[in-house]
């Protein structure tokens, strides 16, 4: 698929109707944030994401969250978002294993200085403060490469922009090589990526303890089995239900961020078989 902002759209809007546990999906809202927001975000940012290219990656990134916010008026695809706009920035004609590194080094100051704007307008949940690079403070003068490596110890967001979005990449490999409907390798292949990163905004909220816990609570699902199988389905309900307790504090965001980022990867890439089965 060629068309950037369709891809954006489809990568969105099917990461957010896979059921994955703790996450907002299809039956399964949040009390402060629905479904039918997701679906929303996600047709508002697809024209923001394709201009990326052309206006940058940090002015994508501030032009998405902006009419996000307009539109629904909470945080919904900040991490994404973020992901989103260096990979739409790629050229197209070689893959994006190749092309990101080029969007990276080329980043600059004014992407830090829009970045940090819309940061700051999603407002999103757990941020603290931090000594360097903090985005409650004015951009520092130095490029968005550098401001993601101040971070990127402590959120995988941030760590693809200094690894050439080696998880995503990971993910999208995940995905297209299960053979299974769509909507379950995704399921599958978030539950991966869990057991093997904690997820770094339940790290924000609740400390690295807990987060560890997650994962392994993650790998402990995924060693029954694949979705079907009758101990595998009943595990990961009730790891779905326990990571929503507490006011779903413990909701594994930044592994869905790295899902929809790997879902646009299949998409601009034409590597999956079309029609798609979803279910």
């Amino acid at each position: 698929m060629t068309d950037l902002a369709a891809c954006a759209t489809l990568a969105c809007i099917w990461e957010a109707t896979a059921p994955k546990p703790g996450n907002v999906y299809r039956g399964a809202d949040f009390e402060d944030v629905t479904y039918a927001d997701f679906l929303t975000s996600a047709a508002v940012i697809g024209q923001p994401i394709a201009s990326a290219g052309k206006v940058g990656a940090g002015q994508a990134i501030l032009d998405c969250i902006s009419a996000i916010h307009a539109s629904v008026g909470t945080n919904t695809y900040l991490g994404t978002v973020l992901l989103l706009a260096p990979l739409a920035a790629a050229r197209t004609d070689i893959p994006l294993r190749d092309g990101i590194g080029e969007v990276l080094a080329g980043l600059t100051a004014a992407d830090t200085r829009t970045a940090y704007e819309a940061i700051r307008l999603a407002n999103p949940g757990g941020l603290g403060k931090v000594d360097d690079a903090d985005v409650n403070q004015p951009a520092p003068d130095i490029t968005l490469l550098a401001a993601m490596q101040t971070g990127a110890e402590r959120d995988l967001v941030a760590r693809q922009y200094t690894n050439n979005f080696e998880q995503v990449l990971w993910v999208a490999e995940r995905i297209s090589a299960a053979g299974l409907p769509l909507s379950v390798s995704i399921v599958v292949a978030f539950l991966e990526l869990l057991a093997n990163h904690p997820d770094s905004l339940i790290t924000r909220k609740c400390g690295i303890e807990i987060s560890k816990q997650v994962s392994q609570r993650a790998a402990h699902v995924l060693s029954l089995g694949r979705p079907g199988d009758e101990l595998f389905d009943r595990e990961i309900a009730e790891f779905d239900f326990s990571l929503r307790t507490d006011g779903h504090r413990r909701n594994p965001g930044t592994s869905a961020d790295l899902i929809a980022a790997a879902l646009f990867v299949l998409l601009r890439e034409n590597r999956l078989e079309w029609p798609v089965r979803f279910y």
